[in-house]
C-alpha cells in the first residue's frame, strides 16, 4: 500500500466521525515536502476555512502520535471544491450528467485526455458523452486523473456552505 493509501486509512475514521469524507490524500515533493488531504463535507454543504483548520488539528494530532511519515513536512488541509477530483469509482455515478476532464494511462485510441458529460459507470468502466454521443468508455483502472470541470451548471448544483455562504446560494 502507498504512504497515501496508508495515512488515509489512519485518518478516515477521524474524518468521517467529524462530519466529513477524505477524497484524496497526496504526498506532493516540490517545492517542498507537503502531505496533501482534500475533504468534502458528508452532507454535501461547502466546506469552510474553518473546517479545514478543524480538520487539520485532527489529522496533525494522528500524524503526530502515528509518526507514518519520516522526515519533515507541511500538512495542508483543503476543501475538493467545484473542480473536485474523482478518485473512486461512486465518484463518476454522483456526478453523472457534469462535465470532466478525465486522463488514461496506456492511451485509448492514440489519446490519453478525454472530456465530456459524465454518463456513469458499467461493468468497471467510465462512460463520457457529448452531444449525446458517447465520447469515451474508457477503464477504471486506466485513470490516472479525472476531476469534474467548473461549469455554471455544476456551480448552481454545488449546496452553499452551512453558514449559508458559497456557491449554490440563491436570494
Amino acid at each position: 500500500m502507498s504512504l497515501a493509501g496508508a495515512i488515509e486509512r489512519l485518518i478516515d475514521p477521524t474524518v468521517e466521525a467529524m462530519g466529513f469524507r477524505v477524497v484524496r490524500v497526496k504526498m506532493l515533493t516540490r517545492p517542498r515536502r507537503t502531505l496533501q488531504v482534500m475533504a468534502e463535507r458528508a452532507d454535501g454543504s461547502t466546506v469552510t476555512v474553518e473546517d479545514c483548520a478543524l480538520i487539520s488539528r485532527a489529522v496533525g494530532v494522528l500524524l503526530d502520535a502515528e509518526d507514518p511519515i519520516r522526515g519533515a513536512y507541511d500538512l495542508e488541509v483543503g476543501s475538493a471544491g467545484v473542480d473536485r477530483p474523482l478518485v473512486r469509482p461512486e465518484d463518476f455515478d454522483r456526478f453523472a450528467g457534469f462535465e470532466a476532464r478525465v486522463t488514461v494511462d496506456p492511451p485509448r485510441d492514440g489519446r490519453r485526455g478525454f472530456r465530456g458529460r459524465i454518463a456513469g459507470m458499467a461493468d468497471g468502466r467510465v462512460r463520457l458523452e457529448r452531444d449525446g454521443g458517447l465520447v469515451a468508455d474508457l477503464p477504471f483502472d486506466g485513470i490516472v486523473d479525472a476531476k469534474l470541470v467548473p461549469t455554471d451548471e455544476l456551480v448552481k448544483a454545488t449546496p452553499p456552505s452551512r453558514d449559508g455562504a458559497g456557491a449554490g446560494k440563491t436570494e
